[in-house]
């Protein structure tokens, strides 16, 4: 914990085997529970707090000109009709 920071107590309530693997990796790691489950929030706190990641760019291709104009109905309805 952080040393400017004050510790609060607080309750919570837990599903039993979260608590029993909260205890298991506290004494595994030689920690507190308060420390470890501190450590837990703040990291989830702050991936709640960034902006989601950008998705990659579309691939984009150059087909050339355009055999069709698709504001002409009746001539794409022809050329998909076959």
């Amino acid at each position: 914990m952080n040393s400017n920071m004050a510790a609060v107590r607080t309750t919570l309530v837990l599903e039993r085997q979260r608590l029993v693997e909260l205890k298991k990796l506290a004494l595994a790691q030689n920690r507190t529970l308060s420390s470890v489950v501190d450590e837990f929030l703040r990291e989830g706190l702050s991936r709640q707090q960034s902006p989601p990641p950008k998705p990659p760019p579309l691939p984009s291709f150059k087909m050339g000109k355009a055999s069709v104009d698709l504001a002409d109905r009746d001539r794409l309805m022809d050329l998909m009709d076959g």
